[in-house]
């Protein structure tokens, strides 16, 4: 099968209409999320940007790879999804934020459109640094003709899945800016949430509407194309919301940055129409499956060593096991361990002062207040 990974960036766990959210409207991502499985303890690799997608892109934790922090990168040479797929037959797109140092065509992807850092305007600019420039396979494209960078990021993978090797499978890493500041929204966006008083919290509502116009852009795209039955979608954060762009992350405790579950717990959401029976699944997952998971969708083992597994067994019903008894977070001086439900984390305060270790089980306390 195809495989889609659509990576919002800084989404709050609790601004989708699964999740609860009352002032913003997500029917499109509830739409993929009613025909797919809704991992509701779904986990990222780090909760910062980098390090992330660090995880997503290698299937190994980031802290084996000194990659921590949003300055730090992919070493030269690393196997990641991209390359390995590559290897097994697929073509490989990127489109959006790379924020992973090397060139993503010398990492693996025979296409790329996008940005080689964390951020930048949602609108043209000739001011933009090198690294928020668009460029399309190396090529500067910061002034062809786009005029709102989500649309476009949209438009640019469905063309690379038009002009695909129709011979081959194809992987597409959609990893887009939104909603991460600055929260620069479309006008017909804003003008929907003119009722939310608050300016931050509307114009990040606004933001979150087109992440999920995109969303159903694709749902609606793989129909047409007739893939819909043969291409997975993984839609899931690459990691909590953030405390300057007005988003909500729920019941979780904390935001991007931490290790509480409101820094790394994210909405991760996995379809497969036709072969994954739509429903919830409760036991956790992570970011580092996406690359094991790819692979076993086409009876293919992982050729590298990962720290994720193949989710299909687990996901269908087949294997009632748990996919992971433990998981592992490092950032600096914070860090966490998962043993089923019982989390062990050391983190900073916001005084500077590093925290005491503290015990918390989740299944009685998931807020981790006691």
């Amino acid at each position: 099968p195809n495989a889609l990974v659509i990576l919002a960036d800084d989404l709050g766990y609790g601004d989708l209409g699964i999740t609860g959210c009352k002032d913003i409207r997500t029917p499109n991502i509830d739409r993929l999320a009613a025909g797919g499985v809704f991992c509701t303890d779904g986990h990222v690799a780090a909760s910062v940007c980098a390090p992330s997608r660090c995880g997503l892109l290698t299937g190994l934790a980031p802290a084996r790879q000194g990659f921590e922090a949003n300055q730090d990168m992919l070493l030269p040479g690393s196997r990641t999804i991209a390359r390995t797929l590559r290897d097994h037959g697929y073509t490989t797109l990127g489109v959006g934020k790379w924020h992973m140092g090397p060139d993503p065509l010398a990492m693996g992807f025979d296409h790329f459109t996008g940005l080689a850092g964390g951020g930048r305007s949602y609108f043209p600019s000739a001011k933009t640094d090198k690294d928020g420039r668009i460029t399309r396979d190396g090529k500067d494209a910061e002034s062809d003709g786009w005029t709102y960078l989500t649309d476009f990021l949209t438009d640019e993978g469905m063309r690379l899945v038009k002009q695909r090797d129709l011979a081959k499978p194809f992987f597409l890493y959609m990893s887009y800016t939104t909603p991460h500041t600055p929260l620069e929204p479309r006008a017909d966006h804003l003008a929907a949430y003119a009722g939310i008083t608050n300016k931050g919290r509307r114009n990040y509502a606004a933001m979150v509407a087109s992440l999920d116009e995109e969303v159903g852009q694709w749902l609606d795209f793989l129909e047409k194309e007739n893939l819909a039955r043969r291409t997975i979608i993984v839609f899931l954060s690459d990691n909590g919301g953030a405390t300057i762009n007005h988003s909500d992350n729920g019941p979780w405790r904390g935001m991007k940055g931490s290790y509480w579950e409101g820094g790394q717990r994210v909405p991760f959401i996995v379809s497969w129409p036709g072969t994954l029976k739509p429903g919830s699944y409760e036991k956790a997952v992570t970011i580092l499956d996406l690359l094991p998971t790819a692979l076993g969708a086409s009876g293919r083992s992982c050729p590298q060593a990962t720290d994720g597994v193949n989710l299909l067994p687990f996901l269908s019903g087949r294997d009632p096991g748990t996919p992971h008894e433990r998981l592992y977070w490092r950032f600096g001086v914070c860090s966490a361990a998962r043993d089923n439900t019982l989390m062990l984390i050391r983190t900073r305060e916001e005084d500077g002062r590093v925290h005491a270790v503290t015990l918390f089980d989740l299944a009685t306390d998931p807020g981790q207040t006691k």
